[in-house]
């Protein structure tokens, strides 16, 4: 067993040995997409899914992933199984590749690169603080503007969203949501956000990532009779909130108790996101939409 494994230049090594160059346009300029899928108890999380949100991402940004959708699926259960994983955190990457010479700066000429690599289950925020309540802080800063990069391909461009991280962290708090340049709430890094008011679920509807656990959100969400609303949400519709939670591949949908260090309600989990949460660790459990890793192995 590895800590992780990664499949790089077509060959399956220990995670810590992927390499890619230092002239890669995807390290220089940020110029690559990826998208992370979670095993559970052996069980890939909704991976059709996640394998057609990264295409997209990959055609949106004019790069070519070098494999098809099941010749993907099953590189990234080899990673899984070569690294003894039963609960893992697995990644696909295209980057730009290198230019064909740096005097010929024309994107179009590159070599572009797939990278896939599976790593014990990470989470954003630890157990330990999502059963007290994420301490949320609404950042200052700005999401890019969509008509700048389109939140909707998952990209590498953090800049904003590292920002929001800093703020967080400094003013004593666990993770960042930030506005758009309108003013109305988005995501943060990694997450996508809810809120709860007058028992109707409330999420941003702009600006933000398509998150796969944000789609299993509204599932669930219809399961048990809640109403579910996407709009533009100012600031004040959070800090005003009855409940709140994050969304996250790393992470499943989070409770936040506090903002700006100020308690939601109770200032504890709130019962419906408590709800929620556990009928999807229930459901994931279970294998819940999922496709075990040991039947990618022999497709």
């Amino acid at each position: 067993m590895a800590d992780g494994i990664a499949f790089i230049d077509g060959e399956y090594v220990p995670a810590h040995e992927a390499r890619i160059s230092i002239f890669d346009v995807g390290f220089t300029r940020g110029d690559a997409v990826y998208d992370t899928v979670s095993v559970w108890k052996g069980v890939f999380f909704r991976l059709d899914d996640h394998v057609a949100r990264f295409l997209r991402s990959c055609g949106g940004m004019r790069l070519r992933c070098p494999h098809p959708p099941a010749e993907l699926e099953r590189i990234l259960a080899e990673c899984v199984d070569r690294a003894g994983l039963q609960d893992a955190y697995v990644q696909m990457i295209v980057t730009r590749g290198r230019f064909a010479d740096l005097a010929d700066r024309d994107p179009r000429h590159c070599l572009n690169r797939f990278i896939g690599f599976a790593l014990p289950y990470i989470w954003i925020i630890s157990p330990e603080k999502q059963a007290r309540g994420i301490n949320l802080v609404i950042a200052p800063n700005r999401r890019t503007p969509t008509e700048a990069i389109d939140p909707r391909i998952k990209n590498f461009n953090w800049m904003d969203l590292e920002r929001a991280l800093f703020e967080a962290l400094d003013r004593g708090g666990d993770t960042g949501v930030l506005c758009a340049p309108d003013g109305y709430l988005t995501e943060g890094p990694g997450f996508n956000l809810f809120l709860i008011k007058d028992g109707t679920l409330w999420t941003p509807r702009t600006n933000v990532l398509e998150g796969i656990t944000r789609r299993t959100v509204f599932e669930l969400a219809a399961e048990v009779g809640l109403a579910t609303r996407e709009g533009d949400l100012p600031p004040d519709a959070l800090r005003s909130a009855d409940e709140a939670f994050l969304s996250s591949t790393a992470g499943g949908i989070m409770p936040v108790s506090q903002v700006d260090g100020r308690a939601l309600q109770s200032g504890r989990p709130g019962p419906l996101t408590t709800r929620l949460r556990a009928l999807y660790w229930e459901k994931r459990e279970a294998g819940w939409l999922g496709t075990p890793v040991k039947e990618l192995l022999t497709r």
